[in-house]
């Protein structure tokens, strides 16, 4: 039996679900179009107007460890529906030809491994493969770029860099609105990639480059999500404590064949990953002591020799499943 005081709570509570400024029962996920509704690429300030600015503010309102109980069921109800569709997008596009990339956010679009970062998943993509990352700027947005530019010349990769090295830093006035130039210049063709940000990190605004975003408030369920649905492998730019902690939580799943069996992990950049950072060199080290096992590791500068590992491990890993 529901009393007074429990009837008026409900009531409370389905009001206050009516008044987010996102969809709580939403089933699809989202476009870059509907993220950025309401924002005039001819004027940057209007960023502050649409939707995912306005998602964002409630976040911050409310408080990262929101304590009310309303504002904490409308954003699981949000996450659960964008978990469901993500499911969905997984039944049509098949794990064991998704690929990850995790990299630093504050990588800038004029810098060599920007561009290296792009043109490898320009590749991939062409190839059959779904780009997968975690839909922000820096090395996550070259992801997406390469896969939107799919279908098109490496010479149109080139000019879609120079459109975009207008504003390097996801900081700097004009960063959206170049990707929105460079959006309609070059139009989408047949493929797809697959962006998962977060609001949790809302100051960095989702590139609009993804054909799919997947854009959550937890921030545990992203990480987790690009690192358990990129069967076909991850590859590593460098990047910062966020990319550390993503190689381990990786190397933990393959180390226990959590899904059957262990994919790539490929470090592009050969000084970083050796020398300034040098997790390689750990990790090998890691499996010829037996801390770790099964872990497939790769380190290259070569951006073909990082193509080819992953057509190579899908062909090997399809081979086994029709065995």
């Amino acid at each position: 039996m529901i009393t007074t005081t429990g009837f008026n709570e409900l009531k409370d509570t389905v009001k206050y679900l009516e008044e987010v400024p996102y969809d709580v029962t939403r089933k699809t996920l989202y476009t870059a179009a509907e993220l950025y509704e309401g924002f005039d690429p001819d004027n940057e300030d209007s960023y502050e107007r649409c939707f995912d600015s306005k998602v964002y503010g409630q976040y911050k309102a409310m408080g990262q460890h929101a304590t009310n109980v309303n504002e904490l069921l409308a954003r699981v109800l949000h996450d659960h529906g964008i978990h469901t569709a993500l499911a969905r997008f997984f039944k049509e596009y098949d794990h064991r030809r998704c690929v990850g990339v995790m990299g630093g956010h504050a990588l800038l679009r004029t810098d060599k491994m920007y561009r290296e970062i792009a043109l490898l998943s320009q590749r991939l993509t062409q190839e059959g493969f779904v780009m997968i990352s975690g839909g922000g700027p820096g090395a996550m947005e070259a992801t997406h770029l390469g896969a939107w530019m799919a279908g098109h010349t490496a010479r149109d990769l080139d000019n879609a860099l120079s459109m975009l090295a207008v504003a390097p830093s996801f900081r700097d006035q004009g960063w959206l609105s170049s990707a929105f130039s460079v959006l309609k210049r070059y139009a989408p063709g047949e493929y797809v990639s697959l962006g998962i940000p977060t609001w949790h990190y809302g100051h960095e605004p989702s590139t609009p480059f993804a054909t799919h975003i997947a854009k959550f408030f937890e921030n545990s369920l992203r990480e987790d999500n690009i690192l358990t649905m990129a069967f076909g492998g991850i590859i590593y730019a460098p990047g910062s404590a966020g990319t550390l902690q993503e190689i381990f939580q990786e190397a933990v799943q393959d180390h226990y064949l959590s899904y059957g069996f262990a994919s790539p992990m490929i470090f592009l950049g050969t000084e970083f990953w050796t020398c300034e950072v040098p997790v390689y060199p750990l990790l090998q080290r890691l499996m010829k002591t037996g801390k770790y096992k099964n872990l497939l590791l790769s380190v290259t500068d070569d951006i073909d020799e990082a193509t080819a590992i992953i057509k190579r491990f899908h062909a090997t890993n399809d081979s086994a499943a029709t065995l």
